[in-house]
């Protein structure tokens, strides 16, 4: 997409700090950072959302992620990383273009990627099931 800001940076048009490179995806580090190293894959490819990935890109981001967030423990020391993909502007995606955030988590570090579970009850919970068992079908 000639307008897609993620698009010119996966092809290189716009420089960036890129981590990693290979012929489907360009990871590059993030300009406003959850935590130090926080990085962004973004698959050269333009695709909206997860719904529009393709199959291949699907395939290969995550043993990318994994990757990456190995390489993150060695050389950052973090003790962990969250792996984070949002899918519309209600999730919080902010550009339309599908990209995983790989953000490094560090002993004592800032709560991140935090929720207060909710309660249910077993009859919303096979309604809901059902619903969705459908929808899949």
């Amino acid at each position: 997409m000639e307008n897609c800001i993620f698009c010119k940076i996966a092809s290189g048009e716009i420089p960036s700090q890129t981590v990693y490179e290979d012929d489907q995806f360009r990871a590059i580090l993030d300009l406003s950072p959850a935590s130090k190293g926080h990085t962004l894959i973004l698959p050269k490819k333009h695709f909206k959302d997860v719904t529009e990935l393709e199959k291949d890109y699907a395939a290969a981001i995550l043993p990318l992620a994994a990757k990456i967030g190995q390489a993150m423990k060695k050389e950052l020391g973090c003790a962990g990383f969250n792996l984070v993909q949002n899918n519309g502007e209600a999730a919080g995606q902010t550009v339309m273009h599908y990209h995983m955030h790989i953000i490094p988590r560090y002993t004592n570090g800032p709560k991140m990627v935090d929720w207060k579970p909710n309660e249910s009850n077993p009859e919303e919970q096979q309604e809901l099931a059902e619903c969705l068992s459908k929808a899949l079908q």
